[in-house]
């Protein structure tokens, strides 16, 4: 025990100050205590070398340190651990149980500590691909969840049409794509994940914010929506020639910070979902028109390459965040799936 002293060690316990000293086993009063990992882990390096030189070699430390933390561990638990003679060292009958224990616990430790490093160590680059609609509503929370995760990961985004994302993940251009449409491809997995609900946006004022008896009248105004052939685009179309609009003209546009501008302008009606311009509503520049059916609900799926690394974390990290951003905006800007 004066090694130990000599070098600042505590003793191979602590004792927990706000906890019961005393627990019941097997009939008899112990102390509880809390087992020092390191005397417990060249425990288990003498036993696996049966050496002392050795195991204060694979330590880096002394032979007199290693002898000090054995002869601790075995006056805490008060049996004989090991014995020594000239053909080495061995396990008496205690030692052999302790040693099951010991490894077991070190595990549990080790395990413990991987899982909390092993995501900051990840490295490596990931290619994810999303559509504008996700831009302007929780694209930079998810980018700022997957570096704090991932402070070593190289993140690589690409905006596009949701045509052209689906075409560039299958080409092998990008790992995770944000987009609308379920994929079926052997190596590609998708998800629905939520739906945008969509509606009929106008300024505040323009003389397109007006009553429409219905979806027919409205059609005979301009209409702003997606870029053209993209889902929202088609069905926007369906709708509104279901409802007999005659030649609806609509105005495709791929950016969703180009469609507000026009918006606010007062150049048309916007057929698009008002998680997108949150703010201008609040602020009353743009409104929402009413007893009108909407535009079908924009989907929003996930879909990714197989057997990329990392990529099955970061759906897992989609995921919760959208999770997180659904709590905050509510039922009336995405519905999760």
């Amino acid at each position: 025990m004066g090694d130990i002293k000599r070098r600042g060690l505590r003793a191979i316990v602590q004792r927990p100050r706000q906890l019961s000293p005393t627990i019941k086993t097997a009939g008899l009063e112990q102390e509880k205590l809390i087992m020092n990992l390191r005397f417990l882990e060249t425990f288990v390096w003498v036993a696996r070398l049966k050496s002392f030189r050795l195991t204060a070699e694979k330590l880096f430390t002394t032979q007199a340190s290693v002898s000090s933390r054995i002869a601790a561990l075995e006056a805490d638990l008060g049996v004989k651990l090991l014995l020594r003679d000239s053909r080495g060292v061995s396990l008496t009958p205690e030692g052999g149980k302790v040693l099951e224990y010991a490894e077991r616990m070190l595990e549990t430790a080790k395990a413990m500590k991987q899982s909390l490093d092993s995501d900051r160590a990840k490295v490596g680059r990931i290619r994810i691909g999303v559509m504008d609609t996700v831009i302007h509503t929780w694209m930079s929370a998810l980018v700022a969840e997957l570096t704090e995760r991932y402070p070593q990961m190289e993140i690589e985004l690409v905006a596009d049409t949701a045509l052209n994302l689906r075409e560039q993940l299958q080409k092998g251009f990008l790992d995770v794509i944000l987009q609308t449409d379920l994929l079926r491809e052997q190596s590609i997995r998708s998800l629905d994940l939520a739906r945008y609900p969509m509606g009929w946006v106008v300024a505040a004022g323009s003389h397109q914010h007006r009553d429409y008896a219905s979806l027919a009248e409205l059609g005979r105004e301009r209409i702003i929506t997606f870029s053209k052939n993209s889902r929202p685009h088609q069905e926007v179309l369906s709708l509104l020639q279901a409802a007999g609009a005659e030649a609806p003209r609509l105005n495709c546009v791929n950016s969703v910070a180009a469609i507000t501008r026009l918006l606010r302008d007062g150049f048309g009606i916007g057929a698009l979902p008002p998680a997108l311009v949150d703010a201008e509503l609040g602020r009353g520049e743009l409104m929402l028109l009413q007893g009108l059916q909407p535009p079908p609900s924009l989907e929003l799926v996930v879909a990714w390459q197989t057997g990329v690394a990392l990529v099955d974390e970061v759906v897992g990290v989609c995921r919760q965040v959208l999770e997180r951003y659904a709590r905050d905006v509510g039922g009336q800007r995405i519905v999760l799936i």
